[in-house]
């Protein structure tokens, strides 16, 4: 089992405790916070993971994972008695990358706890406990753009651009496949790794509009990702910008 530091925001005190007992399980080093502003504080470039109660005192989990994003790339799973999906999408547009509402099950929980975990170290390139580092680096680029293989590193006019996981992992797999359609369908069962259903195109859509909000120059007339209306999108490589 990876050895991964888990940050957990949460201001329940019986919540935290039934996490942290399941995850210490698990093996994982749990940081726990009671606030937005605690968690904070306590988030380092170690931590691997940040789960996160919308409702919080003081500042909201939506606006706790804004700052969050200004600083880390690490998938943030929120917790929240909110389950509409207006809710979830709320959630993505603030930068989170996964949903849980309350109540939930600890089986559910641990299960999107790996496969975040799991995304996420392989594209950041982070090794297994014990296996030797590999100093790996190509690039993708177009025009100004750069986008590494194998870490989660997006670079436009040589500027960090702050992708979170899923970001990185939609804009990596179109720049692969330059001027080829993707549809919501393929992007979500691709990435995510989980069924499609028709709620999930709203998902996709929420992902592309803030990845051509961090790469194009006007994302309301994106020129690199564009819209095959009925169709999906595409990432369109042009050679002379």
């Amino acid at each position: 089992m990876e050895d991964a530091s888990i940050l957990l925001v949460e201001d329940d005190a019986d919540i935290r405790g039934a996490v942290r007992q399941l995850l210490s399980g698990e093996n994982y080093r749990i940081e726990e916070a009671g606030s937005g502003e605690e968690g904070l504080e306590k988030l380092t470039p170690a931590t691997d993971l940040i789960i996160l109660d919308i409702m919080l005192p003081g500042i909201s989990g939506l606006k706790t994972c804004e700052q969050i994003r200004q600083v880390s790339n690490a998938p943030v799973l929120f917790l929240t008695a909110k389950a509409q999906e207006s809710d979830r999408l709320i959630g993505l547009m603030a930068g989170g990358d996964d949903y849980l509402p309350k109540p939930f099950s600890y089986a559910e929980l641990l299960g999107r706890i790996k496969a975040l975990l799991r995304r996420y170290r392989v594209y950041r390139g982070k090794n297994q406990i014990g296996e030797p580092e590999a100093e790996k680096e190509e690039i993708l680029s177009d025009g100004d753009l750069q986008l590494n293989l194998y870490f989660n590193e997006v670079k436009k006019g040589g500027q960090d651009c702050r992708l979170s996981d899923y970001e990185y992992q939609i804009l990596r797999m179109m720049m692969q496949h330059p001027d080829r359609i993707f549809s919501a369908k393929m992007l979500f069962e691709q990435i995510w790794q989980e069924p499609y259903r028709y709620t999930c195109a709203n998902t996709i859509m929420v992902h592309i509009r803030k990845i051509r909000k961090k790469i194009e120059e006007d994302p309301q007339n994106p020129k690199r990702i564009t819209t095959v209306w009925g169709k999906g999108y595409r990432f369109e490589q042009t050679l002379d910008r």
